[in-house]
């Protein structure tokens, strides 16, 4: 009896090594297997296929976007497509969310090679890491002048000409189920690149088969943004009541940009108040400069970089402060490039983990992203929004702020969501939209929480509501 039951075991093994595999022989394109990584620089051995490579999304600039797919790790045609963009404006979804949030790999303390990480999302998913607008990461433009004039329109724009694109490239995603899902201005990014996908899908003879949406502490609206921000400051004791006063009496938060006097109550409270922290992680130690200073190009709203000059390295709990630095080491590498099919054009410029060009003369930016919600609401998306809830940058009390402004009415009151027995944060479902925290997570919640932030995205997929126990 043994003997069979072990026979049987083997045979499923067997089962599910050829579906999964047989699944891309039979059906791969030319286009596609040029764009195959076979394996990258210090990569351990893995199961599921890789590919990465450009798509063209205006011909006359030049400008062609960079994309990472990683496919699920079994039957990863049965399985959803879920993209993925990070924030800035002008940051890699390639160095924040493939390297350190929701990919499969991570990137280790030398940048000589990488290690598995097994909370990765492509256990349940096929990832597609998309580096939007051209010039974030390796996304180019042959017009140079791109840089210092994009924003959220031709963004969004030029994200739906590269699904479609990209699509074609890979026909058999063509029909499959797709999510959008991101984090910070991908706030911006997402709920526009659906509003595109929408309008385009009402047209099309070949409509993109989008579900839903997921995103996490996210940009959302101008005027809560500001004052929920402020709001988290004082609530967290990082600011004086004073402060706190004279930020409420002083600033308008609707405005893109604040009077000189709200700018310089804004500078007095991060740089005499608000101590040497992360404020991406308020808990967690910062990643320090050789001098003992912390560097931290966060400036406001519109210049929101999850991004930090790091220059040494600092450990606690699992979480690395220091963790971009080695993505901008290990993606300059000539041999990671070459693996990748990237830089081909040979950028006149180093590949970083975010684009100060880009954010510093970022162009256009909707004030407001709530009415994008009604439509997509309306449009019978799922919608979820989360929120790290130690996030000083877009905290949790930005968004709560935003949603409640929608006026949607409850269907799951409020109630603590679990992992592994423990509280993994609180949530409540409204009709057309979820919204969860994530207890002790910061601005990027898959790298301070993983487990946590694989079970929420579980519970998105299925559309189902976070576990009660």
């Amino acid at each position: 009896m043994a003997g069979r039951q072990i026979f049987e075991s083997m045979f499923l093994m067997l089962l599910v090594v050829f579906f999964t595999t047989s699944s891309h022989a039979t059906t791969t394109t030319k286009e596609e297997e040029q764009d195959r990584i076979t394996s990258l620089p210090g990569q351990p051995a893995v199961s599921f296929h890789q590919f990465s490579g450009y798509v063209t999304v205006e011909k006359v600039a030049g400008r062609a976007l960079f994309y990472w797919l990683t496919e699920a790790t079994l039957l990863p045609s049965s399985k959803p497509l879920v993209v993925w963009l990070n924030g800035g404006p002008g940051c890699s979804s390639v160095a924040y969310g493939a390297s350190e949030e929701i990919g499969p790999f991570r990137i280790n303390k030398t940048s000589s090679g990488l290690y598995l990480n097994k909370f990765s999302w492509n256990t349940v998913a096929n990832l597609l890491f998309l580096e939007t607008p051209a010039g974030v990461g390796f996304s180019y433009s042959n017009r140079t002048s791109d840089l210092k004039d994009t924003g959220d329109i031709r963004t969004a724009k030029d994200s739906l000409k590269f699904l479609v694109e990209w699509m074609n490239r890979f026909p058999r995603y063509k029909n499959r189920e797709m999510y959008l899902t991101g984090e910070s201005y991908a706030g911006h990014y997402v709920p526009q690149l659906a509003r595109q996908i929408l309008m385009y899908n009402k047209y099309s003879k070949h409509p993109l088969n989008l579900k839903g949406i997921m995103v996490g502490n996210a940009v959302t609206d101008t005027y809560y943004d500001n004052l929920g921000t402020v709001t988290y400051w004082w609530s967290h004791a990082m600011i004086s009541d004073k402060t706190y006063q004279q930020l409420i009496n002083t600033c308008d938060f609707g405005r893109q940009k604040e009077s000189d006097e709200c700018e310089s109550l804004y500078s007095y409270a991060m740089d005499q108040e608000f101590g040497n922290i992360d404020q991406y992680n308020i808990y967690a130690p910062p990643c320090n400069n050789s001098d003992g200073s912390t560097s931290s190009s966060y400036t406001r709203q519109s210049m929101r970089l999850p991004h930090r000059p790091l220059k040494s390295f600092r450990q606690l709990y699992g979480y690395d402060p220091c963790t971009e630095k080695y993505a901008e080491i290990y993606y300059n590498r000539p041999d990671v490039q070459k693996a990748l099919h990237a830089n081909l054009t040979k950028i006149p410029y180093k590949w970083t983990a975010c684009s100060e060009v880009l954010n510093r003369n970022w162009n256009d930016t909707e004030a407001s992203i709530l009415p994008i919600y009604r439509q997509m609401i309306a449009g019978g998306l799922r919608i979820w929004v989360f929120s790290g809830d130690v996030d000083s940058v877009v905290p949790v009390t930005a968004t709560r702020y935003s949603l409640a402004k929608l006026k949607l009415t409850t269907k799951v009151a409020w109630y603590p969501w679990y992992v592994k027995k423990q509280v993994g944060g609180w949530t409540e479902v409204y009709e057309g939209l979820t919204f969860a925290t994530v207890r002790g997570a910061g601005h990027e919640v898959p790298l301070f929480k993983p487990r946590a932030a694989l079970t929420m995205f579980k519970s998105f997929l299925k559309g189902e509501p976070l576990p009660k126990s």
